[in-house]
């Protein structure tokens, strides 16, 4: 392979990952649990917290707030799984060419 064909493999796999982390960014993820509903982009930034009223007890906080630390854990979880799920073809191979 010329050296010409390899700059234009390199960038077409580069405009590939950067479509591909795109549509991973501007998805939208979402974990719930008894108490708690998050949503949050693929840039990991929260774009919707939803507390259940109807499920908590004012004397129940700590719980609300481990409810909340889960199911923010939960949807960062899923963008991860995501992200390394979609990115990872395009990592595998290079560690071959460098």
């Amino acid at each position: 392979m010329n050296m010409q064909a390899m700059i234009k493999q390199a960038q077409k796999l580069q405009k590939d990952m950067m479509e591909e982390k795109k549509t991973i960014d501007e998805k939208l993820f979402e974990a719930e649990n008894e108490m708690v509903s998050i949503k949050m982009k693929g840039t990991k930034h929260v774009v919707e917290l939803k507390i259940k009223l109807d499920t908590i007890d004012v004397e129940d906080k700590e719980i609300l707030e481990d409810m909340i630390l889960v199911a923010t854990n939960q949807v960062i979880s899923k963008i991860e799984e995501e992200t390394n799920e979609k990115m990872g073809k395009y990592t595998q191979g290079m560690s071959g060419m460098m």
